[in-house]
Protein backbone atom coordinates (compact mmCIF):
# COMPACT_ATOMS: atom_id res chain seq x y z
CA UNK A 1 0.00 0.00 0.00
CA UNK A 2 1.56 3.44 -0.61
CA UNK A 3 1.05 6.09 1.81
CA UNK A 4 1.08 9.85 0.65
CA UNK A 5 1.07 12.66 3.39
CA UNK A 6 -0.15 15.64 3.20
CA UNK A 7 -1.12 17.42 -0.32
CA UNK A 8 1.76 18.80 -0.81
CA UNK A 9 3.39 15.38 -1.70
CA UNK A 10 0.01 14.68 -4.14
CA UNK A 11 0.58 17.48 -5.86
CA UNK A 12 3.80 17.00 -6.91
CA UNK A 13 3.17 14.08 -9.06
CA UNK A 14 0.50 13.68 -11.85
CA UNK A 15 -3.18 13.35 -10.74
CA UNK A 16 -4.26 9.65 -11.38
CA UNK A 17 -7.52 8.12 -11.39
CA UNK A 18 -8.58 7.01 -8.83
CA UNK A 19 -11.77 5.43 -6.42
CA UNK A 20 -11.81 6.80 -3.03
CA UNK A 21 -13.79 6.64 0.43
CA UNK A 22 -12.68 9.22 2.97
CA UNK A 23 -13.11 9.08 6.61
CA UNK A 24 -11.51 8.12 10.07
CA UNK A 25 -11.36 4.96 10.04
CA UNK A 26 -10.68 4.86 13.42
CA UNK A 27 -10.35 0.70 14.58
CA UNK A 28 -11.43 0.01 10.88
CA UNK A 29 -14.26 -1.86 12.05
CA UNK A 30 -16.32 -4.38 10.41
CA UNK A 31 -18.73 -1.27 8.87
CA UNK A 32 -15.43 0.11 7.47
CA UNK A 33 -13.98 -3.61 6.39
CA UNK A 34 -17.36 -4.01 4.49
CA UNK A 35 -17.03 -0.34 2.50
CA UNK A 36 -13.76 -1.05 1.54
CA UNK A 37 -14.57 -4.24 0.06
CA UNK A 38 -17.21 -2.05 -2.13
CA UNK A 39 -14.41 0.26 -2.84
CA UNK A 40 -11.69 -2.11 -4.26
CA UNK A 41 -15.09 -3.89 -6.00
CA UNK A 42 -15.64 -0.64 -7.79
CA UNK A 43 -12.13 0.15 -8.18
CA UNK A 44 -11.05 -3.34 -9.98
CA UNK A 45 -14.06 -2.59 -12.23
CA UNK A 46 -12.71 0.90 -13.56
CA UNK A 47 -9.36 0.18 -13.62
CA UNK A 48 -7.95 2.18 -11.36
CA UNK A 49 -6.71 2.31 -7.69
CA UNK A 50 -8.50 2.08 -4.35
CA UNK A 51 -7.56 4.62 -2.04
CA UNK A 52 -8.65 5.57 0.99
CA UNK A 53 -8.30 9.01 2.91
CA UNK A 54 -8.32 9.91 6.09
CA UNK A 55 -7.18 12.50 8.52
CA UNK A 56 -4.62 12.97 11.49
CA UNK A 57 -4.95 14.29 14.03
CA UNK A 58 -9.23 13.28 14.08
CA UNK A 59 -11.12 16.62 13.46
CA UNK A 60 -12.59 16.38 16.90
CA UNK A 61 -9.29 16.31 18.29
CA UNK A 62 -8.48 19.24 16.05
CA UNK A 63 -11.64 21.21 17.27
CA UNK A 64 -11.54 20.18 20.89
CA UNK A 65 -7.87 22.08 21.31
CA UNK A 66 -8.76 24.80 19.23
CA UNK A 67 -11.56 25.02 21.97
CA UNK A 68 -9.54 24.37 24.99
CA UNK A 69 -12.12 21.21 25.51
CA UNK A 70 -10.20 17.92 25.79
CA UNK A 71 -13.37 16.27 26.67
CA UNK A 72 -15.16 16.85 23.40
CA UNK A 73 -11.86 14.64 22.07
CA UNK A 74 -13.02 11.33 21.05
CA UNK A 75 -11.17 8.04 22.72
CA UNK A 76 -8.56 6.72 20.13
CA UNK A 77 -9.27 3.18 19.43
CA UNK A 78 -6.04 2.70 17.07
CA UNK A 79 -2.50 3.80 16.52
CA UNK A 80 -2.13 5.69 12.95
CA UNK A 81 0.26 2.49 12.56
CA UNK A 82 -2.61 0.03 13.23
CA UNK A 83 -4.74 1.96 11.18
CA UNK A 84 -2.47 2.18 8.55
CA UNK A 85 -1.84 -1.83 8.98
CA UNK A 86 -5.25 -3.06 9.00
CA UNK A 87 -6.35 -0.66 5.48
CA UNK A 88 -3.17 -2.84 3.61
CA UNK A 89 -4.58 -5.80 5.06
CA UNK A 90 -7.77 -5.04 3.57
CA UNK A 91 -6.54 -4.37 0.13
CA UNK A 92 -6.54 -0.85 -0.06
CA UNK A 93 -3.64 0.23 -2.77
CA UNK A 94 -3.16 3.61 -1.16
CA UNK A 95 -3.86 5.52 1.62
CA UNK A 96 -3.33 9.33 1.53
CA UNK A 97 -3.37 11.10 5.16
CA UNK A 98 -4.51 14.87 5.30
CA UNK A 99 -3.12 16.38 8.04
CA UNK A 100 -6.33 18.07 9.67
CA UNK A 101 -5.38 22.03 10.46
CA UNK A 102 -7.03 25.26 10.50
CA UNK A 103 -6.40 25.47 6.05
CA UNK A 104 -8.14 22.10 6.40
CA UNK A 105 -11.03 23.10 8.76
CA UNK A 106 -11.64 26.75 7.15
CA UNK A 107 -11.84 25.04 3.27
CA UNK A 108 -15.36 24.66 1.62
CA UNK A 109 -17.53 21.87 0.65
CA UNK A 110 -17.20 23.41 -2.50
CA UNK A 111 -13.38 23.55 -2.90
CA UNK A 112 -12.73 20.37 -0.83
CA UNK A 113 -14.65 18.79 -3.98
CA UNK A 114 -12.72 21.03 -6.82
CA UNK A 115 -9.37 21.35 -5.08
CA UNK A 116 -8.95 17.31 -3.58
CA UNK A 117 -11.08 15.33 -4.70
CA UNK A 118 -11.03 15.95 -8.45
CA UNK A 119 -7.71 18.66 -8.29
CA UNK A 120 -5.58 16.81 -6.53
CA UNK A 121 -7.05 12.99 -6.06
CA UNK A 122 -8.53 12.77 -9.41
CA UNK A 123 -12.11 11.13 -8.01
CA UNK A 124 -13.32 8.92 -10.74
CA UNK A 125 -15.68 7.36 -7.98
CA UNK A 126 -16.26 8.25 -4.69
CA UNK A 127 -18.11 5.97 -1.62
CA UNK A 128 -19.31 7.44 2.00
CA UNK A 129 -21.40 6.48 4.54
CA UNK A 130 -25.15 7.71 5.05
CA UNK A 131 -24.19 10.20 7.94
CA UNK A 132 -20.90 11.54 5.94
CA UNK A 133 -20.34 15.52 6.08
CA UNK A 134 -17.59 17.45 4.74
CA UNK A 135 -16.34 21.19 4.86
CA UNK A 136 -15.79 23.98 6.55
CA UNK A 137 -18.85 23.61 9.39
CA UNK A 138 -19.83 20.24 7.98
CA UNK A 139 -22.06 22.15 5.71
CA UNK A 140 -21.16 19.19 2.56
CA UNK A 141 -23.35 16.29 2.44
CA UNK A 142 -24.20 13.79 -0.30
CA UNK A 143 -27.09 15.74 -2.32
CA UNK A 144 -23.84 18.20 -2.73
CA UNK A 145 -21.49 15.33 -3.75
CA UNK A 146 -24.03 13.70 -5.99
CA UNK A 147 -24.73 16.71 -7.86
CA UNK A 148 -21.03 17.47 -8.03
CA UNK A 149 -20.01 14.33 -9.26
CA UNK A 150 -22.77 14.23 -11.88
CA UNK A 151 -21.52 18.31 -13.01
CA UNK A 152 -17.69 17.36 -12.80
CA UNK A 153 -17.41 13.43 -14.17
CA UNK A 154 -17.42 11.26 -11.59
CA UNK A 155 -19.53 8.48 -9.80
CA UNK A 156 -20.67 8.88 -6.15
CA UNK A 157 -22.28 5.99 -3.97
CA UNK A 158 -23.54 5.71 -0.44
CA UNK A 159 -23.23 2.99 1.82
CA UNK A 160 -26.04 2.47 4.52
CA UNK A 161 -24.93 1.75 8.33
CA UNK A 162 -23.27 -1.73 8.70
CA UNK A 163 -25.39 -3.88 11.23
CA UNK A 164 -24.07 -7.32 13.69
CA UNK A 165 -27.05 -8.41 15.46
CA UNK A 166 -29.14 -5.54 14.74
CA UNK A 167 -27.00 -3.43 15.96
CA UNK A 168 -25.23 -0.55 14.48
CA UNK A 169 -21.70 -1.01 13.88
CA UNK A 170 -19.47 2.05 14.46
CA UNK A 171 -16.18 3.66 15.89
CA UNK A 172 -18.58 5.26 18.60
CA UNK A 173 -19.99 1.30 19.61
CA UNK A 174 -16.19 0.22 19.50
CA UNK A 175 -14.83 2.96 21.73
CA UNK A 176 -18.41 2.20 24.05
CA UNK A 177 -17.37 -1.64 24.08
CA UNK A 178 -13.77 -0.38 25.44
CA UNK A 179 -14.49 1.70 27.57
CA UNK A 180 -16.87 -1.10 29.14
CA UNK A 181 -14.02 -3.77 29.42
CA UNK A 182 -16.02 -5.67 27.51
CA UNK A 183 -13.65 -6.86 24.67
CA UNK A 184 -15.95 -10.04 23.16
CA UNK A 185 -18.57 -7.08 22.17
CA UNK A 186 -15.54 -5.30 20.73
CA UNK A 187 -13.98 -8.33 18.64
CA UNK A 188 -16.89 -8.74 17.67
CA UNK A 189 -17.54 -5.22 16.38
CA UNK A 190 -14.10 -4.83 14.78
CA UNK A 191 -13.72 -8.81 13.19
CA UNK A 192 -10.71 -9.35 15.12
CA UNK A 193 -9.55 -9.02 18.94
CA UNK A 194 -8.75 -5.95 19.94
CA UNK A 195 -4.60 -5.42 19.34
CA UNK A 196 -2.17 -2.56 19.71
CA UNK A 197 1.62 -2.75 18.20
CA UNK A 198 4.40 -1.08 17.76
CA UNK A 199 8.35 -1.28 18.97
CA UNK A 200 9.03 -2.11 21.95
CA UNK A 201 10.48 0.76 24.31
CA UNK A 202 12.81 1.26 27.05
CA UNK A 203 11.01 1.86 30.49
CA UNK A 204 12.45 2.64 34.05
CA UNK A 205 13.31 -1.63 33.90
CA UNK A 206 11.37 -2.14 37.14
CA UNK A 207 9.41 -4.68 36.37
CA UNK A 208 12.60 -6.90 36.19
CA UNK A 209 13.40 -6.21 39.66
CA UNK A 210 9.81 -6.37 41.10
CA UNK A 211 9.02 -10.11 42.18
CA UNK A 212 13.02 -11.30 41.41
CA UNK A 213 13.92 -14.49 43.28
CA UNK A 214 16.08 -14.53 46.17
CA UNK A 215 19.17 -14.47 43.30
CA UNK A 216 18.76 -11.25 42.16
CA UNK A 217 18.69 -12.32 38.52
CA UNK A 218 16.39 -9.64 37.34
CA UNK A 219 14.07 -12.22 36.45
CA UNK A 220 10.81 -10.73 37.78
CA UNK A 221 8.14 -9.18 36.11
CA UNK A 222 9.57 -7.90 33.12
CA UNK A 223 7.83 -5.76 30.38
CA UNK A 224 7.42 -5.25 26.87
CA UNK A 225 6.61 -1.34 26.84
CA UNK A 226 5.17 0.11 23.63
CA UNK A 227 3.65 3.79 23.13
CA UNK A 228 -0.20 4.43 22.57
CA UNK A 229 0.59 7.52 20.71
CA UNK A 230 -2.52 9.66 21.89
CA UNK A 231 -2.71 10.66 25.36
CA UNK A 232 -6.64 9.08 25.15
CA UNK A 233 -6.82 5.02 24.73
CA UNK A 234 -10.23 4.30 23.99
CA UNK A 235 -9.33 1.23 26.19
CA UNK A 236 -7.43 1.13 29.89
CA UNK A 237 -6.72 -1.15 33.17
CA UNK A 238 -4.98 -4.69 33.41
CA UNK A 239 -5.72 -7.03 30.24
CA UNK A 240 -4.93 -11.06 30.02
CA UNK A 241 -3.19 -10.47 26.25
CA UNK A 242 -1.30 -12.75 24.01
CA UNK A 243 1.89 -11.42 22.21
CA UNK A 244 3.02 -11.81 18.67
CA UNK A 245 5.82 -10.74 16.88
CA UNK A 246 8.96 -12.42 19.57
CA UNK A 247 9.20 -16.09 18.14
CA UNK A 248 11.21 -16.28 15.24
CA UNK A 249 9.54 -20.20 13.92
CA UNK A 250 7.20 -19.86 11.15
CA UNK A 251 3.60 -20.10 12.61
CA UNK A 252 4.39 -19.82 15.56
CA UNK A 253 1.74 -19.63 18.40
CA UNK A 254 1.14 -16.51 20.29
CA UNK A 255 2.94 -15.79 23.67
CA UNK A 256 0.40 -15.42 26.41
CA UNK A 257 0.51 -12.54 29.18
CA UNK A 258 -0.84 -10.16 31.13
CA UNK A 259 -0.85 -5.94 30.05
CA UNK A 260 -1.50 -2.83 31.74
CA UNK A 261 -2.84 -0.50 29.57
CA UNK A 262 -2.72 3.42 30.77
CA UNK A 263 -0.21 5.74 32.59
CA UNK A 264 0.75 3.51 35.38
CA UNK A 265 -0.50 5.05 38.93
CA UNK A 266 1.67 3.75 41.29
CA UNK A 267 4.77 4.86 39.36
CA UNK A 268 6.92 7.91 39.29
CA UNK A 269 5.45 10.58 37.13
CA UNK A 270 9.21 11.48 35.99
CA UNK A 271 10.16 8.04 34.89
CA UNK A 272 11.40 7.85 31.16
CA UNK A 273 8.27 7.44 29.60
CA UNK A 274 6.20 9.85 32.18
CA UNK A 275 3.12 11.54 31.20
CA UNK A 276 2.77 8.99 28.35
CA UNK A 277 0.16 5.91 27.54
CA UNK A 278 2.20 3.11 27.73
CA UNK A 279 0.69 -0.56 27.25
CA UNK A 280 3.51 -2.90 29.43
CA UNK A 281 3.09 -6.41 28.72
CA UNK A 282 4.59 -9.36 30.89
CA UNK A 283 4.63 -12.26 28.93
CA UNK A 284 3.44 -15.98 30.84
CA UNK A 285 5.87 -17.93 29.44
CA UNK A 286 9.09 -17.93 27.18
CA UNK A 287 10.03 -20.52 25.25
CA UNK A 288 13.73 -22.11 24.13
CA UNK A 289 13.31 -20.76 20.70
CA UNK A 290 11.78 -17.03 22.38
CA UNK A 291 15.32 -16.74 24.15
CA UNK A 292 17.77 -18.13 21.71
CA UNK A 293 15.94 -15.11 19.51
CA UNK A 294 16.42 -12.64 22.40
CA UNK A 295 20.45 -13.88 22.80
CA UNK A 296 21.09 -12.93 19.35
CA UNK A 297 19.00 -9.60 19.80
CA UNK A 298 21.71 -5.98 19.89
CA UNK A 299 21.40 -5.70 23.13
CA UNK A 300 21.45 -10.28 24.35
CA UNK A 301 18.04 -10.83 26.17
CA UNK A 302 16.46 -7.60 25.17
CA UNK A 303 13.22 -6.85 22.93
CA UNK A 304 14.14 -3.42 22.47
CA UNK A 305 13.68 -2.28 18.88
CA UNK A 306 11.38 -5.38 17.40
CA UNK A 307 7.96 -4.53 16.59
CA UNK A 308 5.27 -7.00 18.55
CA UNK A 309 1.67 -6.86 18.52
CA UNK A 310 -0.51 -7.48 21.49
CA UNK A 311 -3.89 -8.62 21.78
CA UNK A 312 -5.91 -7.99 24.64
CA UNK A 313 -8.16 -10.36 25.01
CA UNK A 314 -10.27 -10.49 28.51
CA UNK A 315 -10.18 -7.38 30.73
CA UNK A 316 -9.33 -7.88 34.63
CA UNK A 317 -9.73 -4.88 36.34
CA UNK A 318 -8.80 -1.13 35.61
CA UNK A 319 -5.94 0.34 36.74
CA UNK A 320 -4.75 0.70 40.88
CA UNK A 321 -2.33 2.84 42.72
CA UNK A 322 -0.84 0.84 45.06
CA UNK A 323 1.22 1.88 48.18
CA UNK A 324 4.67 0.64 47.58
CA UNK A 325 6.86 -1.48 45.28
CA UNK A 326 5.50 -4.57 47.59
CA UNK A 327 2.09 -4.18 47.46
CA UNK A 328 2.82 -3.58 42.96
CA UNK A 329 4.49 -6.52 42.94
CA UNK A 330 1.73 -8.27 44.57
CA UNK A 331 -0.68 -6.89 42.85
CA UNK A 332 1.45 -8.12 39.69
CA UNK A 333 1.71 -11.77 40.85
CA UNK A 334 -2.18 -11.84 41.35
CA UNK A 335 -2.91 -10.42 38.08
CA UNK A 336 -0.39 -13.52 36.51
CA UNK A 337 -2.28 -15.83 38.34
CA UNK A 338 -5.75 -15.01 37.47
CA UNK A 339 -4.13 -14.30 33.58
CA UNK A 340 -3.04 -17.92 33.81
CA UNK A 341 -6.58 -19.34 35.28
CA UNK A 342 -8.18 -17.27 32.22
CA UNK A 343 -6.06 -19.29 29.85
CA UNK A 344 -7.10 -22.20 31.29
CA UNK A 345 -10.31 -21.61 31.02
CA UNK A 346 -10.65 -20.14 27.50
CA UNK A 347 -7.34 -21.34 25.45
CA UNK A 348 -5.19 -19.04 23.03
CA UNK A 349 -7.39 -17.35 20.52
CA UNK A 350 -6.67 -18.19 16.97
CA UNK A 351 -4.12 -16.31 15.14
CA UNK A 352 -5.92 -14.10 12.46
CA UNK A 353 -4.34 -14.61 8.69
CA UNK A 354 -1.66 -12.19 8.17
Amino acid sequence: MHITYGLHNLRRRPVTARALTIGNFDGVHRGHQAMLALLINEARHRGVPACAVTFEPHPRDFFAARHRRPELAPARIATLRDKLAELRRCGIDECVILPFDESLAALSAEAFIDDVLVGALGARYVLVGDDFRFGAQRRGDYALLDAAGEARGFDVARMLSYEVHGGRVSSSAVREALAAGDMARAAALLGRPYAISGHVVHGRKLGRALGETAAGLGDGFRTLNLRFDHWKPAASGIFVVQVYGLDPSPKAPPLPGVANLGVRPSLDPDDVNGGRVLLETHCLEWPERVRQALARAPVPGEAYGRIIRVELLHKLHDERRYDSLAALSAGIAQDCADARAWFAAHGPTPARPS
